[in-house]
């Protein structure tokens, strides 16, 4: 049975346009596609996400906090600064080679959608460089770290890192001796923010 207006949500507008797009690419997609692959009229999508750019931006924004949320649980958790630092830094390398791997035409696609995006890249890169800083404020609280201005630090940290996790450097993540590189950054940071 097709779903309704009244069934539909979102989230499922939002699942069913990742499926689109991955079958036609972000400049073929249309929302009468999004709408057809539900059963659905393209009004009912137009009910849940006013324009194709706000449908377009909400599909990215769902996409870059899945990332957010695999890292938030490292810097809730209890282990020492230092290590929770090193596990973020190298969860976030290890998810955004996973997207650029698993699923290129998706993550190509993320690429033109992240271009086009209006906030959902910058709040995006806010919410990692907060939860990095968090992680640099426990590690001054606990004397691990020094740091006269965690958020200034984390954001340092994020730039210094960016080869790692910037999706313009994607093609480099599969490259030999690349997670030794990685490494290398990772303990040059850890060093520079001991106390």
């Amino acid at each position: 049975m097709a779903p309704t207006s009244e069934t539909l949500t979102a989230e499922r507008i939002l699942e069913a346009t990742e499926e689109v797009l991955r079958r036609h690419g972000p400049a073929k997609a249309t929302v009468v596609d999004v709408a057809r692959a539900l059963g659905v009229s393209h009004g009912s999508v137009y009910r849940h996400f006013r324009t194709k750019a706000a449908l377009r931006e909400a599909v990215t924004k769902r996409w870059l906090d899945r990332t957010s949320g695999e890292l938030s649980g490292i810097v809730a958790g209890g282990s020492a600064p230092e290590a929770r630092l090193r596990d973020w830094l190298a969860a976030l390398f290890a998810a955004k080679r996973r997207k650029a791997g698993d699923d290129p035409e998706l993550f190509a696609t993320y690429m033109v959608l992240t271009d086009e995006a209006g906030t959902a890249v910058g709040e995006h890169i806010t919410d990692l460089t907060t939860q990095l800083a968090r992680i640099i404020e426990a590690g001054v609280e606990t004397g691990s770290f020094t740091a006269t201005d965690p958020e200034a630090s984390a954001r340092a940290v994020f730039q210094a890192t960016g080869r790692f996790h910037d999706p313009c450097y994607a093609r480099e993540w599969e490259q030999p001796g690349v997670e030794g590189e990685f490494e290398a950054v990772v303990e040059l940071v850890v060093r520079g923010l001991h106390a």
